[in-house]
């Protein structure tokens, strides 16, 4: 059966290290010069060769859609981000030319010069080939909601391409007030994995929401993964909590929003439980198979997808019907 993987990532050592590495720091990544924490992930993340192709060979995956792992053009400022974002698009550009049969790519956006930043989407999608965009994060603080990044919103839409919203380092201040005074290692695990991550990406896609600014482009698609960002536990209380605002406000639901735009990746999570709750909140037609890789395993992640009690046509669906649909893939 076909299977693709829509959350998967790499990297350009030498092309990202040219970023200075007191926004690095700031941003809250590790300095550059750092001994690495995860040396064989650091390796996989860099390799578009054998080493990746066998991984999807043993587990049994057709295609890897692949977004950057930071750091990024949206660490930059407006003068230099679009000519970074560029030159990492050509460069994923080339290695999915490659093996277009195994690899595709979602753009990188220099969000700090949202103009430029949908001018580049634009580029990536009609002369790369490329199938929307990954956003890792707030940008500066802010969500995509904000006015500034209205430009961006209108491209994806008029494109007809998804935004992919993966979890980003939370801001400074987020990370003290939340996170922070904790021993040793909490703080970093607990404001990214641990929970911080997902609880920021929910936080984005309710945003969008409430903000209206999914009202204001109906058809534009989100993707997040992680089984949902913990997102289809509350869309019941959504319901109940804002009922009596959205007359006034919204043209929708939020929970109806989200339902009718967002659609969600099981990447990283293989808990039963929470996939059940995701199938019956979001329903077969929405959910996307997905990895994390390399930061997760694709044989487990391929486990996980065979274990799950589905009618062959959900199966499909999840394995790679909604993907090749929602994305344009060349099947």
């Amino acid at each position: 059966m076909r299977i693709v993987a829509l959350e998967e990532h790499f990297t350009f050592p030498q092309l990202q290290g040219r970023i200075d590495p007191a926004l690095v720091i700031k941003r809250g990544f590790p300095p550059p010069d750092a001994p690495s924490a995860r040396p064989e992930t650091d390796a996989r993340l860099k390799d578009f060769g054998e080493g990746r192709i066998q991984s999807l060979d043993e587990s049994g995956i057709s295609m890897q859609v692949m977004g950057p792992s930071g750091p990024g053009a949206d660490l930059l400022p407006p003068s230099e981000g679009p000519a970074f974002a560029r030159e990492l698009n050509d460069a994923l550009a080339a290695e999915i030319a490659k093996r277009p049969d195994r690899y595709a790519g979602f753009a990188h956006l220099p969000l700090t010069a949202p103009e430029a930043a949908a001018d580049e989407l634009e580029r990536c999608v009609t002369k790369l080939g490329f199938h929307g965009c990954m956003v890792n994060g707030t940008t500066d603080g802010k969500f995509l909601d904000d006015p500034m990044f209205e430009p961006v919103l209108a491209r994806a839409e008029a494109l007809d391409v998804p935004i992919y919203i993966h979890p980003g380092i939370p801001p400074q201040s987020v990370r003290d007030a939340y996170y922070g005074g904790l021993k040793g290692p909490l703080p970093t695990i607990f404001a990214r994995a641990g929970y911080g991550w997902h609880a920021e990406t929910a936080v984005h896609v309710v945003r969008l929401a409430l903000s209206g600014a999914l009202d204001r482009h109906p058809k534009l698609q989100i993707v997040i993964g992680h089984q949902g960002e913990g997102l289809p536990a509350m869309l019941e209380r959504f319901e109940e909590s804002f009922s009596g605002a959205v007359p006034k406000f919204l043209e929708r639901h939020p929970a109806k929003t989200i339902l009718d735009q967002v659609h969600v990746t099981t990447s990283g999570f293989y808990s039963l439980p929470s996939f059940l709750m995701l199938l019956q909140t979001f329903g077969a037609d929405r959910i996307m198979f997905s990895v994390d890789y390399p930061f997760s395993s694709n044989k487990v992640a391929r486990a996980f997808l065979d274990s799950l009690s589905l009618s062959p046509a959900d199966r499909a669906k999840i394995a790679h019907g909604n993907a090749d649909k929602l994305l344009k893939l060349k099947v």
